[in-house]
Parts: structure tokens; sequence; C-alpha cells
């Protein structure tokens, strides 16, 4: 299999930013040009302008922030492992608006969630987001906590705030994506990295494969199955594409996976990967958070939210 006719025909990977100390949560902002990411032991959230290549500091005390998503009203909804929530900035798409994000949802009943990880938005305005304990259980990613619901689950938040666990058989639930007609819910496992390996017991899960789900409804996920083993290392965060097609995070690289979880090819990176976006003008530029740097490559597809018709300005 290859994936060439899913890249430009000139496509390179090329750096863009570096000298970070783990970049994840990349998220294309439109309006602005900019795709905003995160440093999270270094504890910052950044963006870098692909008009003049340069990367401002947008918070210096970013509070741990992970994965985010840009939402329908051009607002950011991120992930926050040191407040243990999710946020929205609501002036990420103006110019010159301060970085001001406030708390969405930060408990399950009484207990504070573990910390929030990576978050995705549906077309009926609902967010999906996973929540694994790395930012309580390892110091450099958040602040020392415990369990208090004493699980890991992947929540939905309904737009009237309402919080239901859709997924808990998922041991270090990471990153997550829908198809293009949003009817399979795709989660990643990253427990071959525990949280806590001092705390771990033998009878935990070792697992680094993407777990796909049926959304019946808008608001369940059933019939849990592994769609794919992602080796070597495993799957962190990951996007679908127009035609369902996941671009993983690995050791090694973007791997590219059908809907049928086939590996069809593999675009090699320097660092391990953490994380992927769509974006560029087009949306059909490959940004790809690897470890200590910021890479991209052009493409011939776009993100299945694009498919989808959701507006990207």
């Amino acid at each position: 299999m290859s994936i060439e006719h899913l890249l430009a025909p000139d496509a390179r990977l090329e750096k863009v930013a570096g000298g970070f100390t783990w970049v994840e949560g990349p998220c294309w902002i439109p309006a602005r040009g900019v795709l905003r990411f995160s440093d999270i032991p270094g504890n910052q959230v950044l963006e870098y302008s692909e008009a003049t290549g340069a990367v401002a500091v947008v918070s210096a005390e970013a509070e741990f922030t992970n994965g985010r998503t840009l939402s329908r009203d051009g607002s950011v909804v991120e992930c926050s492992h040191g407040r243990r929530a999710v946020q929205r900035d609501r002036g990420a798409s103006t110019p010159g608006a301060p970085y001001a994000p406030e708390v969405l949802v930060d408990r399950y009943g009484t207990a504070r969630l573990n910390s929030p990880n990576d978050v995705v938005e549906t077309s009926d305005g609902a967010l999906w987001f996973t929540d694994p304990s790395y930012g309580i259980k390892r110091p450099a990613e958040g602040h020392a906590g415990e369990e208090e619901y004493g699980d890991r689950y992947v929540f939905r938040l309904d737009p009237s705030g309402a919080l239901t666990p859709v997924v808990i058989d998922v041991e270090a639930p990471n990153g997550l994506a829908f198809s293009p007609d949003e009817t399979v819910l795709y989660v990643s496992d990253s427990s071959l990295s525990p949280a806590d390996p001092d705390g771990t017991g033998p009878e935990r899960p070792r697992g680094h494969a993407i777990r796909a789900y049926d959304v019946i409804e808008g608001r369940h996920a059933k019939n849990g199955r592994q769609l794919a083993e992602v080796n070597p290392g495993l799957p962190d965060g990951f996007r679908v594409d127009a035609a369902g097609n996941l671009w993983t995070s690995s050791l090694s690289g973007i791997q590219v996976l059908s809907p049928a979880g086939e590996k069809l090819g593999e675009i090699p990176v320097p660092e391990k990967v953490a994380n992927c976006c769509f974006g560029g003008a087009d949306g059909r530029t490959l940004y790809v958070c690897a470890s200590t740097g910021v890479h991209r490559i052009r493409t011939a597809t776009v993100d299945a939210r694009d498919a989808r018709g959701q507006e990207r300005s």
C-alpha cells in the first residue's frame, strides 16, 4: 500500500519551530493563520505564524494545557492538566485578544476530573474528551493528585452542561477523533506508557492500540473493538481525513491507517511524535508536534471536519 495519493506531489517534511521540551495540542486557527500548540513541561502556550514563521508565547503560565480543538464559533477549546479541566478561550480567533480561558467543566459529580488530555467537538456542539491521569501522576505535566472518581474515562459534555461517561473500557484514553460522518468514534490507548509506572500492578493492561466505537444517536459509544495496534511506540494524538483515514502519532513518525485499520504508509519524523492536525490556508498542510519541534508537510486531503462542511474561518 502507499500514501502517495494522500500527499502533495512535492511533499517534504520540514521543521518550522524547535527548542521545546514536549510539544502537544496542535490546533490551526484559520482566522489568524496561526498554529496554536503547547510545550507541556514548559507550561507554555505558543503560536506559530505561517505568514512570518515567527513563534510567539501566548501564555507562560498555561497550567499545563494539552489537546485542543477549534470550535465552530472560532473559539479554542483545550484541555488543562493543571486545572484538571476542559476550558474555552473565546478570543482565540480575534487578533490582539488576550489569552483568557474559562473553565467549562472540571468535575464529574463531586469528584474532580483527572487531567483532560484531548478534546473534539461534534456537529451538535457537544464536546467529547479523554481523561487519563498523566497530569496528576507525572510531575512534569501538571500537579500531583488522585484519581477522585477512581478510573479514566472518555466523557461527552452536552451543550446543556450535562457530563456523561461514554467510554469506560480504555486503560489510558488519550487521543480521539470521529469518522467524517460522526458514526464512529476512535480512541487511542497509550497505557504502554503508564502515567504512574511505580503504582501500576501487573494486572493492568499495557495497550498501544486505537479502538473504534459505533456512535448511537449522537451520544452513545457502543460495540468497542480494536482497530489497529500501533508500532513502534504507541498512538497518542491523531486526526481523521476527509476519506476517513487516520493520521496517527507513533515513535517513528505519522502512520496513516485506513478506516478498516490497515496501515497504508508512514511519514518518517526524526523525533517521537505526540500529535498532529491539518491546517494552512487551504487546510491541506499537516502540522506535526514531535518531541522538541513542530514540523509540517503538504498533503492532498483535509480534516474530516472540513468534509462535514464546518467552517474553517
